[in-house]
């Protein structure tokens, strides 16, 4: 997989996401069959295959980036901005770290910055919104460092586990991230 670094952070760059390229699908593929990013960010009663991956992020619309570290360019996930409402001015985050081994290092959270960065000064957005399951603390807790606010829930929205989880709306506006010191 070739990688461009759009947007550069400190340790990672953020390169268009490519869902033409088969090496994108079968990491795709891999990182929805496992557990931990299923229950968050897909299904986990689908089976996901290569050719599957291919379908559905064919289908994905919005700006989408890989999430690149500079060291090695290794490829840890993926994050983007969609459901885009540019008359209201607003759009959707989506974010995960695919596998375990890159996870609680910080790369979430440097990753948000960047695209909240660009959302608001290059898009011009007023505001970008996220969903996350009540339960995911660790995600909770960098939304938040991020300067993400809970705006509402869904209770016992989604089924996991053998039981009911709320779901949590969170959001931030254009001008508490330019007051915000990264």
């Amino acid at each position: 997989m070739e990688y461009y670094r759009k947007l550069v952070g400190e340790r990672l760059y953020l390169s268009p996401f490519d869902a033409s390229d088969e090496g994108t699908c079968t990491q795709w593929a891999r990182w929805m069959n496992e557990p931990a990013v299923a229950e968050c960010y897909g299904d986990p009663s689908h089976l996901v295959t290569p050719a599957s991956a291919k379908k559905t992020l064919e289908g994905l619309t919005g700006h989408r980036f890989n999430i690149v570290l500079m060291d090695g360019d290794v490829c840890v996930g993926h994050i983007s901005l969609h459901d885009i409402d540019h008359f209201h001015r607003h759009a959707y985050i989506g974010i995960f770290i695919g596998d375990g081994e890159h996870r609680g290092k910080g790369y979430g959270a440097e990753a948000i910055r960047l695209v909240l960065d660009y959302g608001f000064k290059t898009m011009n957005l007023h505001s970008i919104l996220l969903s996350v399951n009540a339960d995911n603390a660790a995600a909770i807790a960098c939304y938040k460092k991020a300067g993400f606010r809970e705006s509402g829930r869904r209770r016992e929205y989604k089924f996991k586990g053998g039981k009911y989880i709320d779901i949590i709306y969170m959001d931030i506006l254009e001008q508490e991230f330019a007051g915000k010191i990264l």
